[in-house]
């Protein structure tokens, strides 16, 4: 349904509204963007999404998380509370594959524009809801924020230091996993709508989508009794898996748990002899031993500087990699050669450097087109092109507030 003209990727015949807020729905409208949809986000006029304003850093009073966020997409201006805005977002659904949002449950209906009413002008229509709880149950009409899905999911007691309070991840990690499961179920409606012809709901709840990853968690209390821990750097009964020093004050972390990973992290260490040492010879016994393996090696890599150690690692095969920050990912050679960072044009940064499309296909990629646009930027094009609304018309409603 959307027009291809600069776009690329397997999303090209997709059009998506995207509606909503912050960073769970409009992350979910990146990824699609990314590979091709065409994303129309809606703003609350002379306000506009509060991504807007989020960010570290906001040279000339622009954040620098919304350049990334809404890259790729088109923006406009509508003031979802009006009914004359209601009837826009209904005319707008006619010609919709997706429709995002991450309202609280029962807005969209307050608005008159649930799914029931929203399927009636589109049947093929795919409504996203992405929420803290889910669209039911008892906690739904709660207000839910990533960092409350990530406690409930529980993420939280198992990160972190074992001596510490559970700690944050450093993203806003929950959100974000909610937002991939939701781009998934959308991807997974439209697959099915090429068989039944039907829209459906796709329902991502921020703690489900958190609790989906936590892995054997929930099983093996169910059926050993048995609860993860923080446990810091390491995992337990894993070993070696953990963060070394080196010579330099430097950092490394190195994985040598499998029995042959390890015989070569011994014959780098010059001490083949480890391989052969009961304590350490199977993948069990390094587990029991754990602590004092780790201190045994660390005290070889504080020997080693940190050039030459991963030189070592890599020439006997040791997985191993530095712990970097974004100034790490700028000169890395590997990041320059797959671009996984590219260079885009702003309109006040001039070049800004972001995170490239992933993942990578190999005949309809994606791509980053273009930083998240201004407020309103596209209302003539969507207004006027794409609704065909007559220019006078469109005055009358910026007039009142209703774009």
């Amino acid at each position: 349904m959307g027009r291809v003209k600069d776009r690329q990727g397997p999303l090209t015949d997709l059009r998506v509204v995207e509606m909503g807020q912050l960073l769970a729905g409009p992350f979910c409208g990146q990824m699609l963007a990314d590979f091709g949809a065409e994303v129309i986000k809606c703003e609350q006029p002379g306000v506009g999404d509060p991504m807007r304003q989020w960010g570290r850093e906001k040279p000339h009073g622009k954040s620098l998380w919304w350049p990334v966020v809404a890259r790729n997409k088109k923006s406009i201006t509508l003031n979802l509370r009006t009914p004359e805005g209601q009837q826009i977002v209904r005319d707008l659904v006619k010609n919709t594959d997706i429709l995002i949002e991450n309202f609280r449950p029962g807005t969209m209906e307050r608005w008159n524009l649930g799914y029931e009413e929203l399927s009636k002008i589109n049947p093929k229509l795919v409504m996203v809801r992405v929420t803290g709880f889910g669209q039911t149950g008892p906690y739904s009409k709660r207000a839910g924020y990533g960092s409350i899905g990530e406690a409930m999911g529980g993420l939280r007691y198992v990160v972190g230091d074992p001596a510490t309070q559970p700690s944050r991840m450093g993203i806003s990690i929950g959100d974000e996993l909610a937002a991939l499961h939701a781009c998934m179920g959308a991807m997974m409606a439209v697959h099915a709508r090429a068989r039944t012809g039907r829209g459906q709901v796709v329902d991502s709840a921020i703690y489900e989508s958190v609790l989906n990853m936590m892995e054997s968690l929930v099983t093996e209390y169910d059926v050993a009794g048995y609860v993860r821990e923080r446990t810091g750097a390491i995992l337990p009964n894993v070993s070696p898996s953990n963060v070394f020093e080196t010579s330099d004050d430097k950092l490394l972390l190195i994985a040598a748990n499998q029995d042959t990973v390890f015989k070569r992290l011994a014959e780098a260490m010059k001490q083949p002899e480890l391989a052969e040492d009961e304590r350490y010879a199977t993948h069990a016994a390094r587990g029991k031993y754990q602590e004092q393996l780790d201190d045994l090696i660390n005290d070889w890599t504080k020997t080693v500087r940190l050039e030459e150690l991963e030189a070592l690692m890599n020439e006997h095969g040791v997985p191993s990699g530095l712990i970097y920050k974004a100034e790490d990912m700028l000169k890395d050679p590997h990041f320059k050669a797959r671009e996984a960072i590219v260079d885009v044009e702003h309109p006040d940064f001039g070049t800004i450097k972001m995170q490239n499309v992933a993942p990578r296909l190999s005949d309809t990629p994606g791509a980053v087109r273009h930083v998240g646009p201004e407020l309103g930027q596209h209302n003539d094009e969507v207004y006027g092109e794409i609704l065909e609304i007559p220019a006078v018309r469109r005055q009358e409603l910026q007039k009142a507030g209703i774009i």
